[in-house]
Formats: structure tokens, C-alpha cells, sequence
């Protein structure tokens, strides 16, 4: 116990999307599900009058919303106090014991500050864990949305399951272009999220929750399935093949060019200091644009002993250190997804630090 809490760490999965696009339908679904019955929700409705109360199902107590204002506009004391005060609640029995929590955002979020909140605030540390993103893309309007509205390129990009909603309002859709199209124009702006269809009789809600590096049945660290560098290994193996760095771009987001999708490729050990002066310069300098970076890294001070690294913009979580490496594959693998960023950019900064370890770079993009 620790100031009278249980220890359990609770994983957050931040359920966002654009405005209608079926959030709310999309958790009332999940909560109906027997396996879900121990499921905490904190809804944020932006505005002084809560709809969302009325069309998520739920058990009242454990139902919190927020009316102050968008999560990414109030900032972190309101999350932080609601959080401490769920876990509190749940500590002394006044709420069931709840082993995973759902957060969702209002459309017009930016989830940045949320997953910064989720991922550095030290009260939620070791009570909360950042378990996943799941993004909700309409359908029928989704394109639209990520044409028009920067919060919604920025919802699609920080996730790790994309979840196309209302396709069966249009019974035609899967038959023409337009569907393939937005998958496509999903796949290139995040090529390491799972792309799900709601209305597919695949759909299992328990696959929304599957999305963390930590795996708290197993208790291990599933590295290869979180990071999804298997997006980019046909690219990754031409690349490497060559013996060069080696571009490969799809020609599809023509909506928001200067969202690029890559990976970065180290054949050698890089020092710890040189990942860390690097990666700090590129903060510094980008921090702002750097939508989502995660990897592993083999640092050659520990080369049998990997680094899991996760960053959203300026904030990173603290480095994870493997006691393995997960595959027979030792090189450092970097995905990036940035805004106005080019991979040519990060390469440069890479190899000029990384000179002396003799491991040029190599890049596979998706733009």
C-alpha cells in the first residue's frame, strides 16, 4: 500500500476522434461487453452541458465527466484530480474495483497534452499507465475531417488502432474508391496503427486494448507487436540490401504533405551519449513536430540489452532496458511520424553524431 492506495498499475486506453465520429457509440459498444464489466470511463464533453451522459451506458459511479472544457484546454489539473480521485475511490471500496480506465476526449482535441499528462505527471505514475491510443475516423466524412482540420490528422497519427466507424450508413462504400482510399490515406499518415472496420464481423472490442508495450497478463514487454516495425520491413530490406539509404513514397496524402511517416535504421551500437545529444537536438529544435517517435535501441554500452524508447512531441518516457533482445534482429529501428519534418533531417542529424561507430543510417518512408 502506499498513502493508503493499492499499488495496482491501471492501464489508460485515450479513446479520440474527430467531431461524429462515433466515439461515444463506439465505447457503449465496448462497455455492453461482459468481459469490459470492470471498465472505469472519464468522458469530457466540451461546453456546460454534458450530452455525453446520456448516450454512453454505463453504471453510474463510475461514469466521470468533465464539463469545464476539452481535456486539451483544461489542461492537466482536471485529468490529474479526476484520476487521483477514481483511484482513491477504488482504493476504500467506495467503487468497484476497476482494472482498466477509459479516457475519452472531445473531438476537437489535440491528445498531445493528455498523453503527456498520462505519460510524466509523478502522482499518476505508478498507479496509471498509458495502455494505448484508439482513434475513431468516420467513414463517409473522415476524409474531409483530415483535409480540413488539423486535430484530426494529429488524433490518426498518435494512435495504435484506427477504427473506421458508420460504414455500414453507406452500403455502397466498401463497392467504390472511397473507402480504399481513406484506408489507404490512413496507412501512409500512420503505417504502424491497426486499422480496424467497426461494422466487420471480425470487430472484437477486446482487440481495442491490446495496443501496449506491457502486456499485464503475461507481464512482459511484447515489443515487436507495439512497435510494428513490419509496417516498413519490405522497405527496410530493400534499403538495407543496397547497402544505402533508400526512400520509398507513396504519392496518397496529397491532403497533408508535410505529415511524413518513417523509420531510421542503425546496422551498429550507437553510444549513449550520441542517441541522447541527438535525440535532444532534434527536440529542441522540433520538438513541437514530432507527432509520435517510438523504437528499440541497441546502445553500445549494453549491445545484449535493448532500450525501448516512446515520445509524443517534447515529452519522452523514461527509457525501458529489455533483458533481451525480442527478435535475432539486433539494429536499432526508429519509427517516426512527423509534421514538416523530413526524413532526410533526422538522417543527417543521426549519421553526423554517429560517424564514429561507422553506421550510416538507413530510412524507408511512407509520406
Amino acid at each position: 500500500m502506499k498513502d493508503g492506495l493499492s499499488t495496482t498499475i491501471i492501464p489508460v486506453t485515450l479513446l479520440t476522434g474527430f467531431l461524429g465520429s462515433g466515439k461515444s457509440t463506439l465505447l457503449t459498444q465496448v462497455l455492453r461487453d461482459p468481459d469490459f464489466c470492470n471498465t472505469a470511463v472519464v468522458i469530457n464533453e466540451f461546453g456546460d452541458v454534458g450530452l455525453d451522459d446520456f448516450l454512453v451506458e454505463h453504471s453510474g459511479e463510475q461514469l466521470v465527466e468533465m464539463t469545464a472544457g476539452c481535456l486539451c484546454c483544461t489542461i492537466r489539473g482536471d485529468i490529474r484530480e479526476t484520476l487521483m480521485d477514481l483511484y482513491r475511490r477504488r482504493a476504500t471500496g467506495d467503487i468497484s474495483p476497476f482494472i482498466r480506465l477509459v479516457v475519452e476526449t472531445t473531438g476537437l482535441a489535440d491528445p498531445a497534452p493528455v498523453i503527456h499528462t498520462l505519460m510524466t505527471d509523478p502522482r499518476l505514475a505508478g498507479r496509471y499507465m498509458l495502455g494505448g491510443v484508439v482513434t475513431c475516423v468516420d467513414a463517409i466524412n473522415g476524409e474531409t475531417a483530415l483535409t480540413q482540420h488539423d486535430e484530426s490528422v494529429k488524433q490518426a497519427a498518435v494512435a495504435d488502432r484506427i477504427v473506421l466507424t458508420k460504414t455500414d450508413l453507406a452500403p455502397d462504400l466498401n463497392q467504390n474508391a472511397d473507402l480504399e482510399r481513406l484506408k489507404t490515406l490512413l496507412t501512409d499518415l500512420n503505417p504502424t496503427a491497426s486499422l480496424l472496420e467497426r461494422n466487420a464481423p471480425t470487430f472484437y472490442s477486446r482487440n481495442l486494448f491490446d495496443t501496449s508495450l506491457y502486456n499485464p497478463t503475461t507481464k512482459t514487454f511484447d515489443v515487436q507487436k507495439w512497435l510494428k516495425a513490419e509496417a516498413f520491413e519490405t522497405d527496410m530490406h530493400a534499403a538495407h540490401s543496397h547497402g544505402h539509404g533508400h526512400n520509398h513514397t507513396h504519392d496518397v496524402n496529397r491532403h497533408s504533405t508535410d505529415i511524413r511517416a518513417f523509420s531510421l535504421i542503425l546496422d551498429n551500437p550507437i553510444s549513449t551519449a550520441v542517441f541522447r545529444f541527438a535525440l535532444d537536438v532534434l527536440i529542441a529544435n522540433r520538438g513541437a513536430d514530432l507527432l509520435r517517435v517510438k523504437g528499440i535501441v541497441n546502445i553500445a554500452e549494453t549491445p545484449n540489452t535493448p532500450f525501448v524508447i516512446h515520445g509524443v512531441q517534447h515529452i519522452f518516457h523514461d527509457p525501458i532496458q529489455l533483458d533481451a533482445w525480442p527478435t535475432a534482429d539486433h539494429r536499432t529501428k526508429l519509427v517516426f511520424i512527423t509534421r514538416g519534418v523530413s526524413e532526410e533531417t533526422v538522417a543527417a542529424l543521426f549519421q553526423a553524431w554517429h560517424t564514429e561507430s561507422q553506421s550510416s543510417p538507413t530510412m524507408t518512408t511512407q509520406k
